[in-house]
């Protein structure tokens, strides 16, 4: 997944350190499907993965579709994923609202069609960062609504970073701050080191994937806290990403160039989208 936040990054006070109060799992996500042959190596490393409901950023189709049940054989848990709008295709705060809900139908019925199970959390992708607009939040919670009517629970991918250019407002925060009360679960992203450990893959003892709420945002569930490719105007002070920028994970060839984004959850199977 790819965040092209229009913000500047400002760096936290506290450091990184390994949770021993709460068990975590480590997870990875990436636009693309990673093909069925390379389940079984990524799955020594990573207890999840994402799983896309619809096309990602960028991308003209969705290569995961048909693929659950593989993924779920190979032992992954999910973070299931619907593409949500930009600001520029709400146009107004009436509209945004009936696209919200339109696109909350397709994104259960896709579900439904992949076979996840009722009250699988789905996580609305929300790209751009800073103070919500009018427009995107009557899109997000007319989303919200709407998947929640539909029998699944909603949850939203968005950014645990401080835009210093908008007062310091962190999108998750102000996201919750203007909910009313639902329930939302939150997937935070922010990769600056600090607090971010950068591309690195703590699986075994003594090292644990950090806390989510070592990101910034207390009430995260899930922090993804690497991207690919690296983000120079926010992740600059990470110095463990390959020399072309990109965060790959053990396991895999280097030919494939098989780069991913990793996650720290509470759960290993965060969606709540297995079957068994």
């Amino acid at each position: 997944m790819k965040f092209p936040l229009p913000i500047a990054t400002l760096a936290l006070s506290f450091s990184f350190v390994s949770s021993t109060a709460q068990t975590t799992y480590l997870g990875f996500d990436r636009n693309t499907y990673p093909g069925d042959a390379n389940l079984k190596a990524l799955r020594q490393t990573f207890s999840y993965t994402s799983y896309w409901l619809n096309n990602p950023p960028a991308e003209r189709t969705n290569t995961w579709a048909g693929h659950r049940a593989a993924v779920e054989s190979a032992g992954f848990g999910f973070l299931v994923l619907f593409n949500g709008r930009v600001f520029a295709e709400l146009k107004s705060v009436a509209n945004a609202k009936k696209v919200g809900a339109s696109d909350a139908q397709a994104a259960a019925a896709a579900a439904r069609r992949e076979g996840f199970p009722a009250h699988t959390i789905i996580f609305l992708d929300q790209e751009q960062g800073g103070r919500m607009l009018p427009e995107q939040k009557a899109y997000i919670y007319a989303w919200v609504d709407a998947i929640t009517a539909a029998g699944f629970r909603a949850g939203i991918y968005c950014s645990g970073v401080a835009a210093k250019d908008d007062f310091h407002v962190v999108t998750a925060e102000d996201i919750r701050q203007s909910s009313g009360g639902r329930q939302i679960v939150y997937w935070a992203i922010n990769d600056a080191c600090p607090p971010a450990p950068g591309c690195t893959f703590p699986v075994n003892p003594p090292a644990h994937p950090p806390s989510p709420a070592q990101s910034g945002v207390r009430f995260a569930e899930i922090w993804q806290f690497a991207q690919s490719p690296q983000r120079k105007d926010v992740a600059a002070n990470c110095t463990n990403y390959s020399r072309d920028g990109n965060c790959y994970p053990p396991g895999i060839p280097a030919a494939q160039q098989l780069q991913v984004d990793v996650n720290s959850s509470t759960s290993p199977d965060p969606s709540h989208g297995r079957l068994h």
